[in-house]
């Protein structure tokens, strides 16, 4: 497919940012099923959150064709293939991962309002609702708005300009694929759904990466994607879990326990590699010092903050100290990578645990170096739960520069888990 044709032939319009409810990531599925079993009635609000605030976004996007593309959503629904995609195939080894009454519910979905305004510069785009519905906003809403910032910035280039610009872009990404070959036993997944360039764009990362890497490119966390290029689908829980479970304590004791109620939870439907643990929501130090036992026999642990090799080291500590063999255990890396950072990994720690990699937003949007000034640059827009039943969310993340939340809140919650000094980092993708 001939990007830069398209993008010059018909100015986007016959290309809808978000085609399908699935075009989404796996891991929102597989927690929806889970709160549609155990919170289908707590109430939500999820709230855009631009980190890079030099990036005015409202005054670059139109807000008619933003709520052009927002509409557009609402409208959708799973599509027969769809359905039957999710009912019958195998994902992480097993059949039939979603079961009957949420695929009926979600066969009946439609996505709830949203409510959007300008403020200095920004849109202030919240969704609120149930929580199985709202939570389903995330991931389209940021796409959408990543996509018409990369419109925004094309509109005015021409034919040739745009050819270039892809060829650019499509050599950056094979001389990175090229190195990354050079790693023996590597293994790696696309995470860059949420802040990617385009769709289309996206669609043509993975296909590079199957054709590039073969076996050692393990799947993509976008389900339309999967499907329709028979990929593994790849992804498991995320920080919302414990986020609004913990919102939702009466009490500091329950607060405390919130974050492993959540994995008790998860324990109970699943098995194998979708036992994974994301142990920065509150602080990994504490959370892994505090954990049950029975979370040390889980398959492995989600580095998505903080220093990596930090992160790494404390969950091989915490399993020997709990006399788990980490040679046995999987670490999957997630934050902010690129080649360099992946090589570095990678020759740190195989053989020590088993190593793997979900790579976003420099996977799939980095025209870094390749417009004048920068202009596509990727930047931090994040889409998190704010609220439940009224009373505010909180996270804290190994990386301060992170946390979400009122202070006082954060401030309590940094008390209620122990977190001490955290290094900042800038937060750049």
């Amino acid at each position: 497919m001939d990007i830069a044709a398209r993008v010059w032939a018909h100015k986007w319009k016959i290309d809808p940012i978000v085609r399908s409810l699935i075009d989404t990531d796996f891991y929102k599925l597989l927690m929806c099923q889970s709160i549609l079993r155990n919170r289908p009635d707590a109430d939500v609000t999820f709230s855009l959150i631009n980190r890079s605030r030099h990036m005015r976004l409202a005054e670059m996007i139109d807000e008619g064709e933003l709520r052009e593309q927002l509409d557009h959503i609402r409208s959708l629904s799973l599509s027969r293939g769809e359905s039957t995609w999710l009912r019958g195939n195998t994902f992480y080894g097993k059949r039939q991962m979603f079961r009957p009454d949420f695929m009926e519910w979600f066969e009946g979905l439609r996505l709830p309002p949203y409510h959007l305004e300008k403020r200095d510069g920004q849109y202030e785009l919240t969704f609120e609702g149930k929580w199985p519905e709202v939570m389903l906003w995330e991931i389209p809403a940021l796409s959408v708005l990543m996509e018409l910032r990369s419109r925004a910035v094309m509109h005015d280039m021409g034919k040739f300009e745009l050819q270039v610009l892809y060829a650019r872009a499509m050599t950056k990404l094979w001389a990175k694929i090229e190195r990354l070959r050079e790693l023996p036993g590597l293994r790696i997944a696309d995470f860059g759904t949420r802040r990617r360039h385009s769709f289309l764009w996206q669609d043509w990362c993975v296909q590079a990466m199957i054709e590039g890497l073969g076996k050692r490119f393990t799947g993509t966390s976008n389900c339309l994607i999967a499907m329709r290029r028979d990929i593994e689908a790849i992804g498991t829980n995320a920080h919302e879990l414990p986020m609004v479970t913990a919102a939702l304590a009466d009490s500091d004791a329950e607060l405390r326990e919130a974050p492993y109620k959540v994995l008790a939870d998860w324990h109970e439907e699943h098995e194998g590699n979708l036992r994974v643990i994301l142990p920065d929501t509150y602080g990994t130090a504490g959370f892994l010092a505090h954990a049950p036992d029975w979370l040390a026999g889980w398959t492995g642990v989600r580095v998505d903050s903080g220093d990596p090799a930090t992160g790494a080291e404390t969950a091989i500590a915490w399993w020997k100290s709990r006399g788990e063999d980490p040679r046995e255990k999987l670490v999957i890396f997630s934050d902010g990578l690129d080649v360099a950072k992946i090589e570095e990994l990678q020759a740190q720690f195989a053989g020590r645990v088993k190593v793997s990699f979900g790579w976003g937003t420099l996977l799939t949007n980095d025209f870094r170096g390749l417009l004048p000034d920068d202009a596509l640059a990727p930047f931090s827009l994040v889409c998190k739960a704010a609220s439940v039943n009224g009373r505010p969310t909180v996270k804290l993340s190994d990386n301060p520069n992170k946390a979400t939340g009122p202070a006082d809140e954060i401030a309590r919650y940094r008390a209620i888990f122990g977190v001490g000094e955290q290094a900042a980092a800038e937060v750049l993708v």
